[in-house]
């Protein structure tokens, strides 16, 4: 009998243990995303955290060993955490790049999406990326915008009223070449107060504190307002110009009236000086089941195809439309849209190169302002 090592029987057929290959495929875990600059939080389908990477937790201030396995509304007793979830809710909904402020004045936008199979919820990811020096900047900016406007109102309308004098007479009778030099001079400084109050809109806007005046009103009315600010350029280039009115009683709407015709004004002047010397606009209103929707249809220059995507953003011009007019300060359309999404509408357009654009905007009519309903009354 041997107590040692057994001997080897040569009809063993047992074979030797395979090698393990590696998986060169997925990662076996998730702590790639642990060097990521955003923050990451993934959810299961019982909206309980799964996974938060270590710039969520410095975002969040909080520490994953106290949140891990635990439900989106058990975590709420966290501050940062609360004011997640009253952007998301408790069943963390889908946003896209919403802005949330946490501690220390730090700015993140959050996005959300919801992994679906079988149109079933599975999983829940959150994704914070910190926007506090871009928002920063863009404060900078419209702080000096603001200031350099305000700053040159006040010459610019000296200017305005001195000219204004010397073109009525009141200085003494002008030669025809002075007259000439002053009517330049008066129609260069109007453009410049125009530019000084589009910086001044822009400023109100992106501080929120824009539409502030809505009182129920006629849009027939505003829309003719509108069309006075463009007279001038549309008979000084021959425009046909024509307009279509509903037949119906139109129904009010709670807008702000000044602010709007800004709008439309501004959609049919870029219309008027983008349209050829005898060209054509027209001007449709209609009334549709909750909204009016007003239609501006030019024979102009068209928009590059290339280029639609860009029209609204601020300062943005096309490279057709500088070419026909240089003056332009492409803010026009950007305070266009602000206007009219404030007051719960749309504005979007079709457009063909050389043959014409059509801009449509749409206002909610005054049912679909009922929370206004009670105020009238009093």
């Amino acid at each position: 009998m041997f107590w040692g090592n057994k001997k080897k029987d040569n009809n063993d057929k047992t074979s030797p243990a395979p090698v393990k290959k590696e998986n060169y495929g997925a990662p076996k875990d998730l702590s790639i995303i642990s060097y990521l600059k955003d923050g990451i939080l993934v959810f299961d389908k019982n909206n309980k955290l799964l996974l938060i990477n270590p710039q969520a937790e410095k975002f969040l201030a909080i520490e994953k060993e106290k949140v891990l396995g635990k439900s989106v509304l058990r975590m709420s007793r966290f501050p940062a955490f609360r004011k997640l979830i009253s952007l998301l809710g408790a069943g963390i909904m889908e946003v896209d790049e919403e802005e949330l402020q946490v501690r220390g004045n730090r700015i993140l936008s959050v996005s959300s999406i919801q992994i679906k199979i079988q149109n079933k919820k599975v999983t829940s990811l959150i994704i914070l990326h910190d926007i506090t020096k871009e928002k920063m900047s863009q404060e900078i900016k419209s702080r000096f915008i603001a200031l350099a406007a305000h700053q040159l109102r006040t010459p610019s309308s000296a200017v305005k009223w001195s000219t204004k004098m010397l073109l009525e007479g009141e200085m003494g009778e002008l030669s025809t070449k002075q007259r000439i030099t002053i009517e330049k001079t008066y129609k260069t400084n109007e453009r410049m107060i125009a530019l000084i109050n589009d910086l001044l809109d822009v400023t109100k806007i992106e501080e929120g504190k824009y539409i502030s005046k809505k009182s129920l009103a006629d849009i027939l009315v505003v829309t003719k307002s509108a069309i006075e600010l463009s007279k001038d350029i549309i008979e000084e280039k021959g425009i046909n110009l024509s307009f279509a009115q509903p037949r119906e009683t139109i129904p009010k709407v709670m807008i702000d009236k000044e602010r709007m015709k800004i709008a439309i004004g501004n959609i049919l002047d870029n219309a008027a000086r983008y349209t050829s010397t005898n060209g054509k606009i027209s001007i449709l209103l209609k009334v549709e089941r909750k909204e009016i929707e007003i239609q501006i249809k030019d024979n102009g220059i068209g928009i590059p195809y290339g280029e639609q995507k860009d029209v609204f953003n601020i300062f943005h011009r096309g490279s057709n439309a500088m070419k026909v007019d240089t003056q332009g300060t492409g803010l026009g359309l950007f305070i266009a849209k602000n206007i009219i999404e404030a007051h719960g509408g749309k504005i979007w357009f079709n457009s063909k190169l050389k043959q014409g654009t059509t801009f449509y905007l749409t206002i909610p009519t005054k049912e679909e302002f009922s929370e206004f309903l009670r105020e009238d009354l009093y």
